[in-house]
C-alpha cells in the first residue's frame, strides 16, 4: 500500500510518499490548541441539543411516522425535485408551511445548512450587497463566499451599523439590491435580534431582510410562529425555518415571496443538482408543525423550565440570555474543554464551543434547556456548575 497512516510514510520511487502530511500536521495543532473536535456519542442528561419542545423522541412524531409508512410514504426520494424526486408530501409540506407561516411560498431543503447556501449564493446578484451580522451562522457565510454579490460584516446587533454600512455602500456607488442578513435568535449567545428596528430600516431603503429564525421557530410568538412570524408575507421578508431543531425532525424551509421561490427552483444549484429530501420525513415534519400551531402547552412549559434555570443559574453569577440557550462564558479554551468534561462525567450532556465557531477569547459552555430535562435535572446541574465554577 502506498499511503496507509500519514504518520507512517512510504517509499514510492525512492521517495516520501505523505500527500495527506499537512491535514496530519493540520490535525495537531489543533489538539495542541484545544481545539480538535470528535464525534462524542449521546450520553448524559440532555443540556446540549436543540430539540426544545421535546418533539424528536416523542409518540406524536412516532405516531406520524409510521402513519407515513402506513400510506406508502418512500423513505428516499429516488432524484432530484426536477427529475421524479418531487413527491407529494413536499408539496404537502410546504402548502402547511403557507398556511401556518402566512408566507406567500416555501421551499423545503434537505438541512438549514443547505438552504442557507443556496439562499445566500443564488438570490443576492451581482450588483447587490449582503450586509450581515457578524455572528450570522456558518451557512450563510457560505453561501456569501459562493455568491457573486458584494458582502460587508456588520457589528453584532447594530442597527446604527447596518444603516452606516447602507449609507457608506451607496455613496461609494453602489447602485443594486441591499440584503439585510440576520437571525432572530442568535445560537451561542442566546441573545435576540432588533428585528423591529431593522425591518424599519430595510423597508426605508427599499432593502431585502433575510432573517434565520432556525433557533426561534416553534419557541418563540404566537403559534410558534417565530420572532419574526408577524413580518411575514411582506414582499421584501425571506424567512430560514428549520426543522431539526424545535420541530424535532429534519430539514429547513426558505419562507418568502413567490418570486423567490421560483428563482431559487430555476437558478439554485444546490437545488437544483441535490437529491431532494426525504419525503417520508417531508411528511413527518408536516405533523411537527401542525403540533407546534395547536400545542401551546409545550411553550409554555419550556417558558416555565427557562424561567426556573435563569434564577438558579443567577445565584452562581451566570447571566441570563432571555432565551432557552444560556451561555457560559469560560474564556480559555482548554478549561472550557475540562469543564465540559466534567460534566459529562457527572452526567449531563454540555458542551464546550471553541473558536472559530465563537470569537476568540469567548470559549464557553452552552447549555440548552429543552422539555426533555426537568425541574430536578436543573438543579442537578447547577448544583455540579457551582463546583465547576468555583
Amino acid at each position: 500500500s502506498l499511503c496507509g497512516r500519514v504518520s507512517n510514510h512510504r517509499l514510492y520511487m525512492g521517495k516520501i510518499f505523505a500527500p495527506l502530511y499537512g491535514h496530519e500536521a493540520d490535525m495537531a495543532k489543533l489538539a495542541d490548541a484545544a481545539r480538535l473536535r470528535q464525534l462524542i456519542p449521546q450520553a448524559g442528561i440532555d443540556f446540549s441539543s436543540n430539540d426544545y419542545l421535546g418533539l424528536a423522541s416523542s409518540g406524536l412524531l412516532a405516531d406520524a411516522a409510521r402513519d407515513a409508512l402506513d400510506q406508502g410514504v418512500p423513505l428516499g426520494s429516488g432524484g432530484s425535485r426536477l427529475l421524479r424526486g418531487n413527491h407529494a408530501a413536499h408539496e404537502a409540506l410546504e402548502a402547511e408551511a403557507v398556511a401556518i407561516f402566512g408566507c406567500e411560498a416555501a421551499l423545503a431543503f434537505s438541512s438549514g445548512y443547505a438552504a442557507n447556501t443556496c439562499l445566500f449564493s443564488t438570490l443576492p446578484q451581482k450588483d447587490d450587497v449582503i450586509l450581515y451580522d457578524m455572528l450570522v451562522h456558518a451557512s450563510a457565510h457560505e453561501g456569501m463566499r459562493l455568491s457573486r454579490a458584494q458582502t460587508r460584516s456588520v457589528r453584532h446587533n447594530d442597527v446604527q451599523g447596518f444603516a452606516d454600512a447602507i449609507k457608506d455602500w451607496r455613496n461609494a456607488g453602489g447602485t443594486g439590491t441591499i440584503w439585510i442578513a440576520v437571525e432572530s435568535l442568535y445560537s451561542m449567545d442566546g441573545d435576540v435580534a432588533p428585528i423591529d428596528e431593522l425591518a424599519t430600516l430595510a423597508d426605508q431603503n427599499q432593502a431585502m431582510f433575510l432573517i434565520d429564525e432556525a433557533h426561534a421557530t416553534g419557541v418563540y410568538g404566537a403559534n410558534g410562529l417565530g420572532l419574526a412570524g408577524h413580518l411575514e408575507g411582506r414582499c421584501n421578508v425571506i424567512t430560514l425555518r428549520t426543522l431539526g431543531k424545535a420541530l424535532g425532525c429534519e430539514g429547513a424551509l426558505i419562507c418568502g415571496p413567490t418570486i423567490c421561490r421560483d428563482f431559487l427552483v430555476n437558478r439554485g444549484r444546490s437545488f437544483i443538482f441535490s437529491t431532494a429530501p426525504s419525503p417520508f420525513m417531508a411528511a413527518v415534519a408536516r405533523v411537527a408543525l401542525q403540533t407546534m400551531a395547536k400545542q401551546p402547552d409545550r411553550r409554555d412549559l419550556l417558558w416555565q423550565r427557562v424561567r426556573y434555570a435563569e434564577a438558579l443559574f443567577g445565584s452562581l453569577g451566570i447571566a441570563a440570555s432571555g432565551s432557552q440557550i444560556i451561555p457560559i462564558i469560560i474564556g480559555n479554551d482548554r478549561r472550557a474543554m475540562v469543564a465540559a468534561q466534567f460534566l459529562q462525567t457527572a452526567g449531563f450532556d454540555v458542551r464546550g464551543i471553541r473558536p472559530p465557531t465563537v470569537s476568540e477569547g469567548t470559549s464557553r459552555l452552552r447549555v440548552s434547556i429543552t422539555l426533555n430535562v426537568s425541574e430536578a435535572d436543573i438543579v442537578a446541574l447547577a448544583t455540579t456548575l457551582a463546583a465547576v465554577l468555583a
